[in-house]
């Protein structure tokens, strides 16, 4: 039953690894930054935040991916009590 659990938790931390570092933040990011320069009064603040969000979208995306994947490895190579 951990090996089960522990495969969820490493395929959900991939997907949730990809959803956080190229949606929230890359394609957040350059959308963020496209809004505000076709915008009326532009703000230079959500412009600089944009483009940190795609600077720093690798590593957000590797640490929500760590915050799954990790647990998962080590449920999975956990043994047994006693056996």
């Amino acid at each position: 039953m951990k090996k089960i659990i522990g495969v969820v938790l490493i395929v959900a931390g991939v997907a949730f690894g990809i959803y956080v570092g190229i949606w929230l933040m890359f394609i957040g990011g350059i959308f963020q930054v496209i809004e505000q320069v076709r915008a009326v009064d532009m703000s230079t603040t959500s412009v600089v935040i944009g483009i940190v969000r795609v600077m720093l979208s690798g590593v957000a995306g590797y640490i929500a991916c760590a915050l799954l994947i990790v647990p998962g490895v080590l449920l999975f190579k956990s043994r047994r009590k006693g056996a």
